[in-house]
């Protein structure tokens, strides 16, 4: 750790889990995804990947404007040590893993960021029709805003949830009153029924997550999908606080993590 790094201790912690070929990741940093030259994406590139071959991408979904998180952690989003092992390990996995800034609109972001994924996908070796969507915690909600809108939804094959404060539904307030608590957008305004039936979404459930009600809202999001038949994939840590993939070194959570990326490779690299 660098004698200067100002960053919260929380944002230097890295994913519990390594694979063969992190340290060998091709980075391409501070890619414009809109032209006000400050709104930039960090893609992350497989190690010895044949030349010309698209492969899949996932979009690490970020829910909180940039400014908020260095001034509670120190850094941006991108430059959190769990968001950057991640982008590793799904490089690592044969997929291209993308980090990017956010402003004062975060959903606005992540609609630009996708759209312009989608929009370099040939120039950059991304199959446009293989791009996943990746969020935890107080991210979930702009991940689902961006399932829920035709049609940016098009674009997205798949979702993964971890852990993530999700939708109010049965008259609930709690993701409302987590969003004003912890300072994340709260764009999903639609039902579950507003998901789109097609896209496969794998929900992480962290047993004994402490943050106030984000299991009763993320309990009911699983009960009503299974009841509408989503194509859910849901694996419950039951000893895993919130932010396990960060915080619980063990080898439960490395299992969890490691089930999130064959889910990602088998939608993805299919």
């Amino acid at each position: 750790m660098a004698k200067d790094d100002r960053r919260h201790p929380i944002a230097r912690k890295p994913v519990v889990l390594e694979l063969p070929g992190m340290d060998r990741v091709v980075i391409r940093r501070d890619v414009r995804y809109r032209k006000d030259g400050h709104s930039t994406m960090d893609l992350y590139f497989p190690p010895d990947r044949p030349y010309g071959e698209p492969t899949g991408a996932v979009l690490f979904v970020n829910g909180y404007p940039d400014a908020g998180a260095e001034r509670a952690i120190g850094c941006r989003a991108k430059e959190m040590e769990s968001f950057i092992s991640w982008g590793r390990l799904v490089a690592a996995s044969g997929m291209v893993g993308v980090l990017y800034t956010t402003a004062s609109d975060p959903a606005r972001d992540a609609r630009d960021v996708l759209q312009q994924v989608d929009l370099i996908a040939s120039s950059a070796g991304i199959d446009a029709e293989r791009i996943a969507i990746w969020a935890c915690s107080g991210h979930g909600p702009t991940a689902l805003s961006l399932l829920m809108q035709p049609p940016i939804r098009d674009i997205i094959r798949c979702a993964v949830l971890s852990y993530s404060f999700l939708l109010d539904l049965d008259g609930s307030t709690a993701v409302a009153e987590a969003s004003r608590t912890f300072g994340f957008v709260n764009p999903a305004s639609g039902g579950i029924e507003d998901l789109p039936r097609e896209t496969p979404l794998f929900v992480a459930r962290a047993g004994r997550d402490e943050l106030p009600r984000l299991n009763e809202t993320l309990d009911r999001f699983v009960t009503r999908g299974l009841q509408l038949n989503l194509p859910l994939t849901v694996v419950n840590h039951a000893t895993g606080p919130h932010a396990f993939d960060v915080v619980h070194d063990s080898d439960v959570s490395r299992q969890v993590i490691a089930q999130m990326l064959a889910f990602l490779k088998f939608q993805l690299m299919r």
